[in-house]
Parts: structure tokens; sequence; C-alpha cells
């Protein structure tokens, strides 16, 4: 059993030992958030039967204990099964949780890493994630995680770049959670849109507004969200960018 990382989107992301493994795989579960792009990929380059087990947030066709029963069932049956996952399957993808179920089955399994959304989508965005003349640390959460997990008022005060993942639901209550915890209304915040693919969209604005306005431009997940003052550099060399056609 092989848990894969798929990239970000950009097919040209995709490491060359994950395609190795898509083109040699028996079987493939694949998640929604692999994007059409690579979905595209998979049907033309993989021999693989394909099953669908279309995780997006909100709209999942399979739920996570039925796709652990699939990985038990194919991995006892097939040599080579790739489970494919968007972004890094460590990075808030539950490829944790399928690593546990893999061993209390007695099943061999290798994680192949995949480059992370988090970091990719602001790339893309000419976001640097890390600058020495901004903050100096960097922190990633979940928009979708239970609100009592997380120390608000500890992280409202860290001198962190914050990356949030699938937030774009949850934007306005993030956001008038880190100012009433203390952080200021007019930092800066970018939303990034179907990141690293031929759709991205770059919205920008101050904390205390950006929910107004990513409402305003119809905004809809996949979306990257990034809280600090690295996303001045977006607009500093956004007129330079190569990489995409970015607003």
């Amino acid at each position: 059993m092989f848990i894969v990382g798929s990239g970000p989107g950009d097919p040209e992301l995709l490491t060359l030992k994950a395609l190795k493994l898509i083109r040699e795989a028996e079987v493939i579960l694949y998640d929604e958030l692999i994007g059409d792009e690579i979905k595209e990929l998979i049907k033309k380059e993989s021999k693989a039967l394909l099953v669908d087990v279309g995780k997006r947030a909100g709209k999942h066709r399979k739920k996570q204990d039925e796709i652990n029963r699939l990985l038990v069932e194919y991995g006892k049956k097939y040599e080579k099964v790739v489970r494919l996952k968007g972004g890094d399957p460590f990075v808030f993808g539950r490829g944790g949780e399928e690593i546990e179920v893999l061993a209390e089955n007695e099943i061999e399994f290798e994680v192949v890493p995949g480059i992370t959304s988090a970091i990719a989508a602001p790339a893309y965005a000419g976001i640097p994630v890390t600058h020495r003349k901004f903050d100096p640390a960097l922190v990633f959460i979940t928009g979708k995680q239970e609100r009592e997990r997380l120390k608000w008022e500890a992280l409202a005060k860290l001198n962190a770049t914050i990356v949030i993942l699938m937030g774009v639901s949850n934007l306005r209550e993030n956001a008038e959670r880190l100012i009433k915890h203390g952080k200021h209304p007019d930092t800066p915040v970018a939303v990034i849109e179907s990141g690293t693919t031929e759709r991205q969209r770059v919205i920008t604005g101050k904390l205390s507004e950006i929910a107004d306005i990513a409402e305003r431009e119809n905004v809809k997940a996949p979306a990257i969200i990034v809280v600090g003052k690295v996303v001045e550099i977006h607009h500093f060399v956004r007129d330079y960018l190569r990489n995409l056609r970015i607003p």
C-alpha cells in the first residue's frame, strides 16, 4: 500500500515517485482534492482500477470509516494499491489516521510525501511564507477544527505568519476570533483560490475586512488563507509573476 501525496493541483508539481506508482498501480483510491488535472492524468497514465472516494470539505462521497475499510480490503487483495491524496498526506490530510488503520490490520505501507498547498499556493501567488523582514515563525492551522482545541489567544499574540487550510466557510469566524484575541485588524490577509492551477485567484485585504471581500468576490473552496505581513510581497511582485495570470 502506498499513501501518496499528489501535490497542490498543478500536474507538473507531482513527484516522479508519485507518477511512477500511479503508472504501476493495480488500484488507485483518490480524493476529490487532487484536482481535475491530476484526475485526467491518472486516467491517461494508469491502467489501475480507479476508486473515487470523493473527499472535499462538506461533500464526502465516502466517510472516512468507509475509506479505511476499502484500504484494508484492497490492501489485502492487491500488491500495489495507491491511496492518492491532495497535497501532502500528513498535512491535514488524515494520512496519519490511515496508516494507523493499515498497521492495525498488518498491511505494509509506504508514505510518499507531496508538495503541500499550504506552501505551494502562496508561492504561486508571490507570497513567501517565511521572510527575514517579517514574522520569524510559521503556523499551519485548519479552519475546520473543533474550536476548543486551538488556543486562539496564544495564536493571535504569536509573531507568526498563519496559513489556514480548509478555512473558506469559516473565514469570518476565524478572522473575528483572531482580532478578538489580539491580532491587529489591519493585518494583511490573502485568500488564494484554486492555487497552482489555471483558475488561481488571489484576493487580499485587511483581517477586519477580508470576510466581506471574500463574500463579495464569491470565493470558493479549495483556498489557502495567509495571515501576515508577508502578504505585502504579493503586491510588490505581482506584476512580475510568470507562473500564472494572477490578479
